[in-house]
This record gives structure tokens, C-alpha cells and sequence, in this order.
């Protein structure tokens, strides 16, 4: 538990409360090593809505920025904008190069950028390859690293940043792509893109901003960050007079909160010689507990088990609190829906059961105009009663409670009038936004109704902006795929595997001697066949001519189909491109015969290599396909023709991986060939056809000829589109 130990330091911590608090161990409900890892003084805090308030703010404090600014993030993109509009100072737009800049004019400044070194599953999410990105290329007084240091199946989810060690941000927001909006969310807003002009939904969060001794606190977890991923300790540098004088606060930034205690909340994994924190779950359940009128919430995510267990338990009390949980309308992508939302669906039925007395309700933001679109609620906010507020990267889910990297702030009132007169402008400011009403307008129905649902439904709107009643609901199928322990949201740090375990059944007991000749038979046979690919010029041949070529010597020998097929079996288990063989066979053969020599040759490749994986089972193809299979056994687990005909729809894996852990598996065989030939059979008809009438365009190009073209190809764009559609509604 290093982290919490550097953030000691930076602090001075009493074994005793003395009456400011200032270096005590227990402040209010926080407590210095079970929901906390510090407690740290802020001579000044504010409360940044949405992004163009934490944004604009934050380009103008790195302006002032004089020796160190640390950025630690889970996605760090040097293409994102800080503020849409023009500025003043003379500076580019893009982070990347606006801190180039910046590191230019001053020379003593130093700009070290953290992200998450992330998982595959996000590239298309991101910058790629951001190494190597104009943006973060070598400069002097500029380090970007990628920091992979956690468990696997883990994330560094944290989002800060710190600056001379006297201001930082912590909160929901991302250095990154989509994250700007204002507070009005409107489905129009022309500034609303990203990095590469594309248009994106209504975007909330909120980030806090601070400095004094919890500022410093902030900057030792981000060094301990940077010292346990690159091996390398950035010492704290000294700052001249000149610069203690200097102000970090932006001089445009209001001061909402001054002279405040901060309780800094983690969650780290164990990994090597680091322990587990998790001060961030022991927050939570200790926060719902202590509530008498109302727990207000904000969320992206809303499955975790601490939760269910702490407002179960207060729901069904009579002397219970209302609780409001504002979520968005869908999580975002179909991916995330499918699992994390049925994940939702199952914690609002149990708690809508355990509410015996009326007093839960979830609601989600709308906006006119948005369509299918929803405003993504990214905050990570839980403010109880008027007595405490907690801010951070922390969600709701399992994951964000014991097995992903996360750092939350926590004000206690602690019987300080003022603060909670701040904590109350703070909530009812969040649900103004959402209600598109005035503050004066949401404290006078709060003090008309005592009661935080009482208030909102008198505020909500027939039509317009308004926060809408919300009951996530789920197909009873989709619900039956997700399993009932979820390792997809896991409540303690997951073994990889247990993946397996949970996906794969155990098969029944084979010679062990028996698996492992087996087992390194094809090891030694993909090693070879991996270093042929690599070390001789095959590797180079490998495609579309070269194949068509060879295909059309087959065309003209006796056995030619028998060889055909048996070349898909063969190229299958040694992995080459199904679509590739698909295409040649259209080239070579036409549309008929092609179509059934590629659909018969896929089918029989996939069938081999379903075959091959039942042969092995679980725990051998784990050794073949690695981290592979156990990502796709997330996918496959829920099994059945529906699954296969998405998995060949959408290809989130190699064609032989697939089949591989499909058989491992034990899908049914029916199910399997049903789906995996509904899944393939568009594919197929198009692609083969289209190679065969691009060929005979090419040979005899005459309108008809390119029109069939056209044709085949407005018929995959269709499809595409039809696809996009389909899955939009099974969200």
C-alpha cells in the first residue's frame, strides 16, 4: 500500500482529532485507513460541472504552471481540444501540442503524462499507437508513458491532475476524446466533436478542483504512480520564492469552499509486493449507512454488491432515506449493455423489491432532438443528506471497488454550517442542470416537500429537458446469457483462471500424459508455422494474387473440390485469413460454383476446428490462444445460435480461435453450425460475388458490368447499416 503511505506523508497525521481536524486520523465519518487513505486541509475547493467548466479552467491553470504537472489518466488522447473556440494566449488548440508549447516557453518545467496502457478491446476507442503521435513525441521537459502495472483483467482508472504540487483535479474526466460538453446538453451543439470532426452524444461529469496540503497529497500518489510503472522517482523540486508567491489558483476560477478537510479514498489490487485498498468500498457502505434524509447518486455504472447490500438494507427500514440514482439511459456501446446493463437491470429489481416504503427511484436525462442517443452520465458523484459529498473516478460497479485503480475526494461537513450550505448548493446545482430549472427553484421545493423524489416530481416536465422515471429492462434471453456471478464485473480481484472456469465447463477426465503429447504435438507445429510466416519470404505471398493463382491450378485437376475443401480445412488450422480464401474462390471459380465451394469449405474448416477444440478441451486451447480465449469466453459463455451468429457477424476474434474455444466449450454442434451458417452466409454470398463480378468488370467493362458492381456493393453498405440498426435495437 504504498500510494497510502506517500499520501501520509504529505500530510501530518495525529493519532488524536484536534478541533480543525487538520492532520487527524478521523474527521466526521472519515477514517484515516478503513475509508480513506488521508485526510488532508484544501484552503480552497470548487465544484467543475461538465467539461467546458473543468476544461477551460484547467488550460488556464497549466498557463500557469511553473515547475511540475502531472497528468495520470485512463485515457490520455494529445489530439483533444481543451476549449472548441479561439483562445487568447497564443497557444495551439490540441493538448499535445499546447503543452509543447508551454514546455517550450518555460524552461524549467517538466509535464509528465501517465495513461493507462489499455486493453485491446479499446483500440478503436482511442489514439492509436499514442507513443508514436505527434502529440507525445520525445521533447524536452515532456515524458508520456503507458502504465500496465495491475492484475490482469484490471485498469488504471484514475483521473488527475496535479500541478506544482499546490492545485489538482481529480474527478471523472479524461484528458480525452468526447468529454466536452456544456451543461445545457443540447442535441445540437455544433462545438460538440472529436478529435477527427465526428459528432458525440451530450456528455456530464464533474471533476473537483483544490490546493493546499491535499493538492501535495494528490502529487505524491501521482509520483508513487509514475515511480511504480517506469521504475523512476520524480523528486519533489524545490520552487524559488518568486514561484510560492505565484498563485496557482486560475484567477477566473470561483473559490466555492474555503479552508476544508479532504478524505483521499483508493482502490488499488494487490499486484506483487502492493496490497489491496479498498478505502472507496468501505466509503460507500459507510456513507449510505450513515444517511437520514437522502442519498442523491450519480453513475455511469450501477451494479456493484456494496451497494445492493447498504441500500437494500436501508430501503427496507422504515426510518430509511429517499434515494435518487440519475444513470444514463444506455451504457454505451452494445458490448456494455448486454452485460453491464443487465447487470443494472438485476440491482434495480432488487432494490425496487427491498423498498418497502416507496423511497427509491432512478431516472435518466433527456434532451429533446437526441433520437436513440441518450446523454451519457460519466459522474461519478454520491452527496448524503447535506452532510457529505465524495467525487471521483470510482463507479458503481464491482470492478471500481476492489480490482481497478481508482481515487475519489470526500468532504465531511462535519457539523460546519457553511459546508453544508455548500454540499446542498452542489446538489441542487446537479439537479437544476438535469431539470433545467433554477437553484432557488430546486431549494424551494426541497424545503416545501423535506423529501428529495417529493421535490423532483414536483419540478419534472411533461415535455423538454427534465430528468424521466427510468426501470432498465432486459429480454428475459439476455438476461438468461449474463451469468449470475458476473465476472465481468467481479467482486474481488479475478485469478485468469477462473475466467475459464466460469465460461469452459471441466471436461471429464483424460490421460494427462495423453493431453500434453497432444498439447505440445500443436505447439510445435504453430511454433513452426509461425516462424515460417515470419522468417521466409511464404509470409509474403500471402495474398489475394497469389492465392487466386493457385487456387486456379487446382480449378483444373480431377479432385479439384475434394482439394479445395480439404485447403480450408488446412488453412484454418494454421490460421490464414478465412476471408481471403473466400475472395479467391469467388475469383477463381465465379459466383457458382464459389458460393458453395466457400460456404462448404468454411463450414468444414470451422467444424474441424470445433472438433479439435471439444478434443482438447478447456485447459489446452487456454495454453493455445492465451489472453485470447479468455476474452472471448466472455462473450461465447452464454452460448447458443444467437451467440454464434454475432461472433461471425462481428469477428472480435480470429476465425480458428472461435472455433477453438466454441468446442472447448461445449456449444451444441447444432447450434453452432446454425448459427455459424447464418452468421456467414451474407458474408459469403457478397463477398464471393462481388470478387467474381469486380473480375468481369475489370475483363469486360460495360455498363451492365459495373452496375452489377454497384450494386453489390450498395447491397454491403446496406447491410452494414441494417446490422448497425439491428444491434442499436437490441440495445
Amino acid at each position: 500500500m504504498t500510494s497510502t503511505a506517500d499520501i501520509d506523508a504529505a500530510t501530518t497525521a495525529n493519532e488524536e482529532t484536534d478541533e480543525t481536524g487538520i492532520g487527524s486520523r478521523r474527521y466526521g465519518l472519515l477514517e484515516v485507513g478503513r475509508n480513506c487513505g488521508a485526510i488532508a486541509h484544501a484552503d480552497r475547493f470548487a465544484l467543475l460541472i461538465d467539461g467546458s467548466a473543468y476544461f477551460s479552467v484547467l488550460r488556464e491553470a497549466l498557463l500557469g504552471a511553473e515547475r511540475t504537472i502531472f497528468i495520470v489518466g485512463w485515457d490520455i488522447d494529445s489530439r483533444m481540444r481543451l476549449v472548441p473556440e479561439q483562445t487568447s494566449d497564443g497557444l495551439p488548440a490540441p493538448l499535445g501540442e499546447f503543452l509543447q508549447a508551454l514546455s517550450a516557453r518555460r524552461r524549467r518545467l517538466r509535464v509528465y503524462v501517465l495513461a493507462w496502457d489499455f486493453a485491446m478491446i479499446y483500440a478503436f476507442e482511442r489514439e492509436w499507437m499514442p507513443v508514436y503521435q505527434t502529440g507525445w513525441r520525445s521533447q524536452r521537459g515532456i515524458v508520456f508513458r503507458q502504465d500496465g502495472s495491475h492484475p490482469r483483467g484490471a485498469s488504471h482508472h484514475q483521473k488527475m491532475v496535479v500541478i506544482d504540487d499546490r492545485l489538482a483535479f481529480v474527478g471523472g474526466l479524461d484528458l480525452t476524446r468526447s468529454r466536452w460538453d456544456t451543461p445545457a446538453h443540447r442535441a445540437d451543439e455544433p462545438r460538440r466533436r472529436d478529435a477527427n470532426g465526428a459528432p458525440y452524444a451530450p456528455f456530464h461529469d464533474v471533476q473537483a478542483m483544490f490546493d493546499g496540503d491535499a493538492a501535495a497529497a494528490i502529487g505524491a500518489l501521482a509520483r508513487e504512480r509514475w515511480q511504480r510503472s517506469c521504475g523512476k522517482r520524480i523528486a519533489l523540486r524545490a520552487h524559488r520564492a518568486v514561484d510560492r508567491e505565484a498563485d496557482p489558483w486560475p484567477p477566473n476560477a470561483k473559490v466555492e469552499l474555503r479552508d476544508v478537510m479532504l478524505g483521499i479514498s483508493l482502490t488499488q489490487p494487490p499486484y506483487r509486493a502492493q496490497g489491496a485498498v479498498q478505502h472507496v468500498q468501505a466509503l460507500t457502505a459507510d456513507a449510505i449507512g450513515a444517511a437520514r434524509g437522502n442519498i442523491y447518486i450519480e453513475n455511469q455504472y450501477f451494479t456493484a454488491a456494496v451497494v445492493r447490500e447498504a441500500l437494500g438494507g436501508r430501503l427496507s427500514r422504515e426510518d430509511g432515506p429517499d434515494v435518487t440514482v440519475v444513470v444514463p439511459r444506455v451504457q454505451s456501446g452494445w458490448l456494455q449493455e448486454a452485460t453491464m446493463g443487465v447487470l443494472r437491470a438485476r440491482l434495480h429489481r432488487a432494490l425496487v423489491e427491498a423498498d418497502r416504503y416507496g423511497r427509491f427511484r432512478m431516472y435518466c436525462p433527456h434532451v429533446d432532438g437526441l433520437g436513440n442517443r441518450c446523454v451519457n452520465v460519466h459522474s461519478k458523484v454520491m452527496i448524503v443528506d447535506d452532510t457529505l459529498i465524495t467525487v471521483g473516478s470510482a463507479n458503481l460497479n464491482n470492478r471500481s471497488m476492489v480490482l481497478d485503480t481508482e481515487c475519489n475526494v470526500t468532504i465531511d461537513a462535519n457539523g460546519d454550517a457553511r459546508v453544508r450550505e455548500a454540499i446542498a448548493n452542489w446538489r441542487n446545482r446537479l439537479l437544476a442542470e438535469h431539470l433545467d430549472v433554477s437553484v432557488p427553484a430546486v431549494t424551494s421545493a426541497l424545503s416545501q416537500t423535506h423529501r428529495l423524489n417529493a421535490a423532483i416530481e414536483t419540478l419534472q416536465r411533461r415535455e423538454g429537458r427534465t430528468l424521466q422515471p427510468f426501470t432498465p429492462v432486459v429480454t428475459a434471453d439476455l438476461d438468461a446469457l449474463v451469468p449470475v456471478n458476473a465476472w465481468l464485473d467481479p467482486e474481488q480481484p479475478i485469478e485468469p483462471d477462473a475466467l475459464v472456469r466460469e465460461f469452459i465447463p471441466q471436461s471429464r477426465h483424460r490421460s494427462l500424459t495423453a493431453r500434453f503429447l497432444v498439447l505440445g504435438a500443436l505447439v510445435l507445429v504453430f511454433a513452426a508455422m509461425a516462424a515460417i510466416w515470419q522468417f521466409t519470404s511464404l509470409g509474403h505471398h500471402l495474398n489475394l494474387a497469389e492465392l487466386a493463382r493457385l487456387i486456379r491450378r487446382i480449378d483444373g485437376l480431377p479432385l479439384a473440390p475434394v482439394i479445395v475443401l480439404t485447403g480450408y480445412v488446412a488453412a484454418a488450422i494454421v490460421s490464414v485469413p478465412i476471408t481471403l480464401l473466400i475472395a479467391a474462390t469467388g475469383l477463381v471459380f465465379g459466383a457458382w460454383p464459389g458460393i458453395g465451394y466457400a460456404l462448404g469449405g468454411t463450414l468444414l474448416s470451422a467444424l474441424a476446428t470445433y472438433g479439435l477444440g471439444v478434443a482438447l478441451g478447456r485447459d489446452a486451447v487456454r495454453r493455445l490462444a492465451g489472453t485470447r480465449a479468455n476474452r472471448l469466453s466472455e462473450r461465447i459463455g452464454a452460448r447458443g445460435i444467437v451467440t454464434m451468429m454475432v461472433l461471425r457477424l462481428l469477428p472480435i476474434a480470429p476465425f480458428t480461435i472461435v472455433n477453438l474455444v466454441a468446442g472447448a466449450s461445449h456449444i451444441r454442434l447444432r447450434d453452432f453450425l446454425i448459427g455459424s451458417t447464418l452468421g456467414m452466409v451474407p458474408g459469403i454470398l457478397l463477398t464471393v460475388t462481388f470478387a467474381h463480378q469486380l473480375l468481369n468488370a475489370i475483363r469486360h467493362p460495360n455498363p451492365g458490368s459495373v452496375a452489377a458492381l454497384l450494386a453489390i456493393g450498395i447491397a454491403l453498405v446496406g447491410i452494414s447499416v441494417w446490422l448497425q440498426r439491428w444491434l442499436g435495437r437490441r440495445q
